[in-house]
């Protein structure tokens, strides 16, 4: 995308974005702007032709040719707007020029600035949100052929010097990109998405950034032993991977945060199988490994100073004469056996080889994500992504990003009687299903048995990864949640070792 600086008396656009609040008339160069597109614009704010409530649009034609339309965007008290409020407000602009098929837009910057958002924070989130908002699913009708538009300039205004903004838009177009490409892997269907292909799509990423990068086989995977993987996979006609990536800009492979994503590309629930209504929207269940390349897109363009390592256990989970079933005893990875009393309870064994195969290859702290359990949806509903962790610090450095992104994060208690529950088998070291009851807690608890003291979180997505309807950044389907938490933690990481 292009970023061209201009200035109100030159601007030329197929649309300008224009913030508006309550004591308007008080914006530093507001007179500029109405001396420009004329006087009447005060008349519509004090008559609320123009609405200045929070995310509200007023679409207007002027008499410019140069600058056939302003949208103004309602801020309502600038003095209370937070940057998630202006995030969603720039999401539903997004929407709007997707509705118009515009390819390029002017953005007055300055006129969104607060006394506590920024103009460089204006200029990424206002990218970050259109590009969110601007994404439309991808379909497979026939009868629609209405060829797609993309957003190919954006002309800012802003008396900031024009480096500073122009680094800060493309960040934000950075980020909104890659939540969009998570969003459309987790919508493309189970048939179109398999693990070897959601391989080959790693391959991609990875010879794009320059990332080293590792698939391991079938024939792999049974080499090294890893039970769990080919547990869940046995069923399937489709062959299994072991996906690693890894970024290393520094000299040393040490302090190595290491992402690990739930890869299951479509899941049955196995013998233990999911009734008729729970099966659809299973092609969503690599959520977590969407999230985690989706993240390493991020990473690859900003290029942190940090040393990042992600692995995806990617399978699906199908019933045929030869699945894993109920009473199965299994060999992980890491040598441990567990006793399945449920097979719709794969992705934590899928999880459990990975996290192992991640310690074994340098990683100094572990976030895997997955979309686990039904029972966090129970617990926390479907605007919160819940948590375990082995270490409180490591968390709360992981949090301060979520708060950063406002994706919601609440942290669940692990205690040592859910790990007895979890450990509880008459001929296995482990079980992988101890109830129906705290069942998100057992789901990372089985994990957590795989991490051993290295600092770890788990994050259960199963509520967030996917909207149950259209929202103001985006709409229904996949979200590409954690996608920006996941790189701005490494982003926060590398700018605390230069403080350093």
């Amino acid at each position: 995308m292009q970023f061209t600086q201009q200035t109100l008396e030159n601007v030329t656009a197929d649309l300008l974005i224009v913030g508006v609040s309550e004591h308007q008339a008080n914006l530093s160069e507001w007179n500029t702007f109405t001396e420009v597109f004329g006087e009447q614009t005060n008349t519509w704010l004090k008559s609320d032709d123009i609405a200045v409530g929070l995310k509200k649009r007023t679409k207007l034609p002027t008499t410019l040719t140069r600058v056939p339309r302003i949208l103004y965007v309602g801020l309502g008290n600038r003095k209370h707007l937070t940057p998630e409020e202006l995030r969603q407000a720039f999401g539903l602009v997004g929407k709007e020029i997707q509705q118009l098929r515009l390819s390029n837009f002017a953005i007055w910057i300055d006129s969104f600035v607060t006394d506590d958002i920024t103009t460089e924070d204006v200029a990424s989130i206002a990218m970050e949100g259109i590009v969110m908002g601007h994404y439309k699913m991808d379909h497979y009708r026939t009868s629609e052929n209405i060829p797609a538009i993309y957003l190919e300039e954006v002309k800012f205004i802003s008396h900031a010097e024009d480096v500073v903004i122009r680094a800060a838009l493309e960040v934000g177009e950075i980020y909104g990109q890659a939540v969009n490409e998570a969003r459309r892997l987790v919508n493309l269907p189970g048939n179109i998405l398999t693990a070897p292909l959601l391989a080959d799509y790693a391959k991609g990423i990875a010879a794009t950034y320059d990332f080293e990068i590792e698939i391991l086989t079938k024939t792999e995977l049974e080499e090294l032993g890893m039970g769990a993987i080919l547990a869940v996979n046995k069923g399937s006609q489709e062959e299994p991977r072991l996906i690693t990536m890894k970024y290393q800009p520094r000299e040393e492979w040490t302090n190595v945060t290491a992402f690990v994503g739930k890869g299951v590309t479509f899941d049955t629930g196995g013998y233990s199988l999911k009734t008729k209504t729970g099966i659809v929207g299973m092609k969503g269940d690599m959520g977590g490994a969407a999230a985690v390349l989706g993240a390493m897109r991020i990473i690859g363009e900003l290029r942190p100073n940090h040393n990042v390592m992600a692995i995806i256990g990617a399978t699906d989970n199908m019933i045929s004469g030869s699945a894993f079933k109920p009473d199965d005893v299994i060999t992980t990875y890491s040598g441990k056996t567990v006793e399945i009393l449920n097979t719709d309870a794969e992705g934590r064994l899928v999880l459990a080889d990975a996290v192992a195969y991640a310690k074994q290859q340098g990683a100094s702290s572990i976030i895997d994500l997955a979309t686990l359990t039904g029972g966090v949806i129970t617990a926390l509903g479907y605007d919160k992504t819940g948590a375990l962790t082995n270490d409180e610090a490591f968390y709360q450095e992981f949090l301060a990003a979520t708060e950063e992104t406002n994706e919601f994060t609440w942290l669940m208690p692990l205690t040592k009687n859910d790990l007895q529950r979890v450990r509880k088998s008459d001929i296995a070291d482990l079980n992988n299903s101890p109830g129906g009851d705290g069942h998100m807690i057992f789901g990372g608890g089985f994990i957590r048995e795989f991490v051993g003291d290295t600092p770890w979180i788990h994050l259960d997505i199963a509520g967030t990864s996917d909207a149950n309807a259209a929202h103001d950044l985006g709409p229904k389907g996949g979200t590409g949640v954690m996608v920006r938490s996941l790189a701005t933690y490494i982003m926060r990481q590398t700018e605390q070792e230069i403080d350093i």
